[in-house]
């Protein structure tokens, strides 16, 4: 059973995710907010798996309410929802620490798999698509040349050679099957890699690797 906390400042929305998720077996909500000042305090109380969060909200909006939920070290994972040809805010809500993000018109199916994905410690979007999103944002942030700077962070000194490479690749938005054909490596191999990164790195899903490939120079919005 997955636990859910819903966040939306629309009594409606809430209503619509409430009666989706109760008519499913698997997911149960626990508690719903409507800004994120709450959502912070419910989180910490009710310790749901998966905080379902809005990004526009009146107070508190859903990208400070989701670092405050991260930085707390708990064990929800956050679920951005975002209108995502309006919503500028989506790249710093995953810099915030969130798993991942759907659109709100996704259909019903999409967002019960999404919650089952974060819950389970997965990111909801595949590598191509988040590619997609940087490319988008990262044009709007500043850019961090790859320098010496890059070099002395203490996430890259403690990579190989090889997980370098690794992480320079999920920030190009491969998948583990094009990084294993690309690197001439085997899948099981590169699934291995991919996870000793993301410890190292104290990144808590595939995105936030990506997050910080962009935020080390390691990777550039349509770069090869």
């Amino acid at each position: 059973m997955t636990t859910v906390l819903i966040v939306d400042d629309q009594p409606l929305q809430r209503f619509g995710f409430r009666m989706l998720l109760a008519s499913n077996p698997d997911t149960e909500v626990v508690g719903e907010a409507a800004h994120g000042a709450e959502a912070v305090r419910q989180a910490a109380e009710l310790r749901p798996d998966v905080v379902l969060m809005d990004v526009r909200m009146p107070g508190m909006d859903g990208i400070e309410a989701t670092r405050r939920i991260v930085a707390g070290g708990g064990r929800s994972r956050v679920l951005v929802l975002t209108t995502f040809d309006l919503d500028e805010y989506a790249h710093a809500a995953l810099r915030a620490g969130a798993s991942g993000f759907l659109l709100k018109d996704a259909l019903p199916e999409e967002l019960l798999a999404g919650i089952r994905a974060v819950a389970a410690g997965d990111a909801v979007i595949a590598p191509s698509l988040t590619r997609r999103l940087l490319d988008t944002y990262a044009r709007q942030l500043p850019v961090r040349p790859h320098d010496r700077t890059a070099d002395d962070d203490p996430r890259l000194r403690s990579l190989t050679d090889r997980e370098r490479e690794i992480l320079i690749a999920i920030g190009k938005g491969w998948t583990n099957a094009e990084i294993a054909e690309r690197l001439v490596l085997s899948e099981s191999t590169v699934k291995k890699h991919v996870g000793r990164v993301l410890a190292k790195a104290g990144a808590r899903d595939r995105i936030q690797a990506v997050i910080l490939a962009y935020d080390l120079g390691l990777t550039r919005p349509n770069s090869p």
